[in-house]
C-alpha cells in the first residue's frame, strides 16, 4: 500500500466486499428493562439480496449496489461501475480471495484499465477489510432487530444508508495509514 501511495500520491485506495442481506431480522443484544423481554417479529420468508460495496478508505464514502447474483460476471460489472466514479484516477483495490474475484471477466477489466491495481487480503482475515466494518454499521443501523414487513423497503433503506452515510475517518484510521486520513 505504501508503494502505491509513493507512486501515486493522488491515487485512491478502495476496499471491496459483498454481503447477503436476508429479510429475516438478524438478532443482536439490546438493552431492556428487567422483566420486559424485547419481542422481534421475524418474517417467515427467506428472501435475500446480495450487495456489492466499495469504500473509499481515504474519504469514508461508500458505493453499494444490490445484486440478485454473486459471480465473477457481476463482480466485473460492479468494478466497471466503480471505475466510472473514479475515471482514470490510479486505484488500489483491496479485496478478499472470494472465488468470484478471479477469472477471465476480472482479468478483462484489469487489462482494459491499467490504472486499476488489485491487492488481496490474506486468507481468512475479514477483520482487515474496512468494508466488512461498514457492513456491520449498516446492519446495526438497519437490519438487526428490524420490524420491516416489506423486503423492498428494507433493501432501499439499507442501500440508502450505505450510499449516503459519511463514515467517520477516525474509525478508519486503524485500518489505513494516517496520510490517507488527512486528505
Amino acid at each position: 500500500m505504501t508503494d502505491f501511495l509513493q507512486a501515486y500520491p493522488q491515487g485512491t485506495i478502495l476496499a471491496m466486499d459483498q454481503i447477503t442481506l436476508y429479510f429475516q431480522a438478524t438478532l443482536t443484544r439490546v438493552w431492556a428493562r428487567i422483566g420486559q423481554t424485547p419481542i422481534i417479529k421475524i418474517a417467515p420468508q427467506r428472501d435475500h439480496m446480495f450487495f456489492y460495496g466499495v469504500l473509499d478508505v481515504g474519504r469514508g464514502r461508500a458505493i453499494a449496489v444490490p445484486s440478485a447474483l454473486q459471480n465473477q460476471e457481476v463482480t466485473a460489472h460492479f468494478l466497471r461501475q466503480v471505475l466510472f466514479h473514479f475515471p482514470l484516477k490510479p486505484i488500489l483495490l483491496l479485496l478478499d480471495r472470494a472465488p468470484w474475484h478471479f477469472g477471465p471477466d476480472i482479468r478483462a477489466v484489469l487489462e482494459a484499465n491499467s490504472h486499476l491495481e488489485l491487492m488481496y487480503f490474506p486468507p481468512a482475515c475479514p477483520d482487515l477489510n474496512p468494508q466488512e466494518h461498514i457492513w456491520e454499521l449498516a446492519r446495526d443501523a438497519i437490519s438487526h432487530n428490524h420490524t420491516y414487513t416489506d423486503f423492498g423497503l428494507l433493501l432501499e433503506d439499507f442501500e440508502t444508508f450505505l450510499n449516503e452515510t459519511p463514515f467517520d475517518i477516525k474509525f478508519l484510521e486503524k485500518y489505513v495509514p494516517a496520510i490517507l486520513c488527512e486528505v
